[in-house]
């Protein structure tokens, strides 16, 4: 089987034809594929080369039907595809074309500029910023208020694009949108309508959101995934040593499935994320971390710890593969987030 990648180069412009892009399954991968195998992968709800990616082939096999080494097989094929257009990164490429891409990738406001800074520019596509913190240190606030600057022209610090928010601790409030609006003199109603809210039930539900997410993406102009809060449902879910490994693994799927969405789809995805507390030897202190253990720690491209400092909060980085570990303080007003006055 043949996607006909050997006909695109890296020069080649994308086909206008959505079913050469990868938004729709490719017309070749359905022709060179036995009728059996084809209406397996529609009956599963795979509509694009880019939900084949995201899932990867055991989650293919799994939900299609379809052997582990057909799976294999047509994965190989819709990823070789989708770099051969440009969509992914290629396996080989040089340093320098990535240092070239990633000083055009696309960032979002947080609406703060010393927040911004901290972040280089603002919140970064193709990864996976996490914050964290304890309850009203302005994790939400920050939720709220970038489902308003995503929409933003580039520059303004948007990305003319809407919002996914998924919503699994019930914390969405759309009048606070039409607020943050209003003060940034943007219209709430077309706002509102720009974002599109999925509330998640379970951590089961919150898994079956995500592998529809991309009908949504390409359909709504989708350039900002929000998980608020990513880890809520499985501590509620998953309770004791016994259902640890299990809840662990679950949540490294979770990670994963974003990280691949984020790439894929080449946007942003800011999730939240609770902190457990831990005793600070000597000192008989409260010491709090992010929640998750190491599956949030290795896979989080981006980590900032908040925090509260009186009226004002503080922001600090706290991993990042490419920005020192460093703090700066922001606020948040009816109008969102802020630098203090």
């Amino acid at each position: 089987m043949d996607l006909g990648s050997d006909s695109h180069t890296d020069s080649a412009e994308p086909s206008n034809d959505k079913k050469s892009t990868g938004g729709q399954l490719s017309i070749k991968l359905l022709e060179d594929l036995p009728n059996e195998l084809a209406s397996q992968l529609l009956n599963a709800g795979f509509g694009s080369l880019k939900d084949i990616v995201i899932d990867g082939p055991n989650a293919l096999s799994t939900r299609s039907g379809i052997s582990k080494d057909d799976s294999l097989f047509i994965y190989n094929q819709a990823i070789s595809f989708l770099e051969s257009i440009g969509i992914v990164e290629k396996r080989f490429v040089r340093a320098t074309a990535l240092y070239d891409r990633r000083k055009k990738i696309s960032k979002i406001s947080t609406g703060s500029k010393n927040f911004d800074n901290l972040l280089g520019g603002g919140i970064e596509a193709n990864a996976i910023t996490e914050v964290y913190g304890e309850f009203g240190t302005g994790k939400t606030q920050l939720c709220h208020t970038v489902c308003v600057t995503v929409q933003l022209d580039q520059n303004h610090g948007g990305l003319n694009g809407g919002a996914l928010y998924i919503d699994t601790e019930n914390t969405f409030r759309p009048e606070r949108i039409a607020a943050i609006s209003s003060l940034r003199n943007q219209d709430p109603s077309v706002i509102l309508d720009n974002i599109i809210v999925a509330k998640a039930f379970s951590s089961s539900h919150l898994e079956l959101i995500l592998s529809e997410s991309s009908k949504i993406i390409d359909s709504h102009n989708i350039k900002l995934i929000i998980l608020d809060s990513a880890i809520a449902l499985y501590r509620s879910e998953f309770l004791g040593l016994s259902s640890l490994a299990i809840r662990q693994q679950r949540l490294n799927k979770l990670i994963h499935t974003l990280m691949r969405i984020a790439q894929t789809h080449q946007i942003v995805v800011l999730v939240t994320n609770q902190v457990q507390s831990t005793p600070d030897t000597g000192f008989g202190n409260i010491s709090f971390k992010a929640a998750g253990g190491n599956i949030f720690a290795h896979s989080s491209t981006y980590r900032v710890f908040l925090r509260k400092s009186n009226r004002n909060r503080i922001a600090r980085m706290v991993d990042s593969p490419n920005h020192p570990e460093s703090e700066i303080v922001f606020t948040v007003d009816e109008s969102g987030v802020i630098d203090p006055a």
